[in-house]
């Protein structure tokens, strides 16, 4: 006979979480007592102690953090199987997590091609750093997450999904816009250039540094800025050079107010990648998009 609940499992997940039984108390909701209480019914079922008291903090031991993938794993099951069952429920209900440069210049059409392959398509969609990625993934809080970056947790599918171009942009009015029309810039014009780039740590500024680093490594003069959209319009203004992936500047270069400069640099590119938890139960509509992404050849 089954003792452990799906309740039990809520609070607990928002325990782990939160770090207290007030915290959780809030999320899920309940009275504090009734969260602790909860907790408390679930370690007895268990035999198990599954936190450690560390102050006023609860902190997941050894027991807690074997259960925690467990009881997500089950909580996502029942979530999409009450999704799938649910009546007159005939489209996607998709909540998804996308790094910076996928979220913001790759998935607006996608999204509109996917709508047309499913119609009435919902799509919940959040944007952050391929970190926060992969740790809403590993919490089972998002269905699929769509990385820039590496991911290197043992519980996370990668599926690798498609590269992404990493083009050298300037302004047409940029001294080596004018070179770069009559032939390759070498790498000694190149490291004599002040380039912009993004602060160290973002995904971009360490696919940069893979690629464009090696073959660069002592820029005489670098600027970071905080975000790949202030970087294209600060190179449009004539303040640099940069190296930025080919969908964040494609409008700017339509619009003749960048220029892809040719170099002696080899091509560069990284990789984007799918990711979904080990224990994810694909439904239909997850799958649907997984093959509409790998599919997806871009355009509108």
């Amino acid at each position: 006979m089954m003792h452990v609940t799906l309740r039990q499992l809520q609070i607990f997940r928002a325990i782990a979480l939160s770090g207290s039984t007030t915290a959780a108390a809030k999320s899920v909701p309940l009275s504090q007592s009734a969260a602790s209480a909860s907790l408390h019914e679930l370690e007895r079922t268990l035999r198990a102690a599954l936190f450690d008291r560390v102050g006023k903090r609860l902190m997941l031991n050894d027991n807690g953090r074997t259960l925690l993938p467990m009881a997500l794993s089950v909580l996502d099951g029942a979530r999409s199987l009450e999704s799938a069952f649910l009546e007159h429920a005939v489209s996607a209900d998709l909540q998804l997590f996308a790094s910076t440069t996928i979220g913001n210049y790759v998935l607006p059409n996608l999204l509109t091609s996917f709508e047309r392959v499913v119609p009435g398509s919902r799509v919940n969609l959040r944007i952050g750093n391929t970190q926060e990625v992969v740790s809403a993934v590993r919490e089972f809080a998002v269905d699929l997450g769509l990385i820039e970056g590496p991911c290197q947790a043992p519980d996370v599918v990668v599926r690798p999904w498609t590269l992404d171009e990493l083009v050298v942009v300037a302004a047409p009015s940029h001294p080596l816009a004018r070179v770069s029309k009559r032939g390759r810039l070498s790498i000694e014009q190149l490291a004599k250039a002040r380039w912009l780039l993004r602060e160290p740590g973002s995904g971009t500024r360490v696919a940069v540094e893979q690629a464009l680093l090696n073959h660069l490594p002592d820029l005489s003069s670098v600027m970071t800025l905080g975000s790949s959209e202030a970087i294209k319009n600060a190179v449009a203004a004539g303040l640099g050079l940069s190296c930025l992936s080919s969908s964040v500047v494609e409008d700017l270069v339509n619009a003749k107010r960048l220029r892809v400069l040719k170099t002696r640099l080899p091509r560069m590119t990284r990789p984007f990648a799918l990711i979904h938890h080990r224990r994810k139960l694909l439904s239909d509509s997850l799958r649907k998009f997984v093959a509409h992404c790998e599919s997806y050849k871009g355009g509108g």
